[in-house]
């Protein structure tokens, strides 16, 4: 059994920080990017298993990289973690690009984990 791999995309280092520590205890390998573009080119290469992304990133949105992920890698689940300032018709729109899971910032990190590894099992 391969240890499961995250590729997280977000530009805020307190967030990643926070990520970091609730999966590196759990055992998942990480990758972290912090924009979309750099996202977009590595998201190929490293094959990860769940990817969980921001919406507001530098570079190219999460919007743009649920549309590249759903258009490429069809069962990859994508996991949105966005402020809940974000606009609603944002949260619609990545849903109906194939986003699999939502979850507010500020989250919780055990929901976080949970919801995750539903994903993951």
């Amino acid at each position: 059994m391969h240890t499961k791999k995250i590729f997280i995309i977000e530009d805020d280092n307190m967030t990643i920080e926070i990520l970091k520590y609730i999966f590196s205890k759990e055992g998942y390998q990480l990758s972290i990017s912090k924009d979309g573009l750099d996202a977009i080119e590595r998201i190929p290469e490293e094959v990860p298993d769940l990817v969980l992304t921001d919406i507001m990133l530098p570079m190219k949105s999460g919007l743009e990289i649920i549309q590249f992920i759903k258009d490429n890698f069809t069962n990859l689940p994508v996991i949105v973690l966005s402020s809940l300032g974000e606009e609603e018709a944002t949260v619609l729109d990545a849903f109906k690009l194939g986003a699999d899971d939502f979850i507010a910032k500020p989250f919780s990190p055990s929901e976080l984990l949970l919801r995750v590894k539903r994903f993951l099992k």
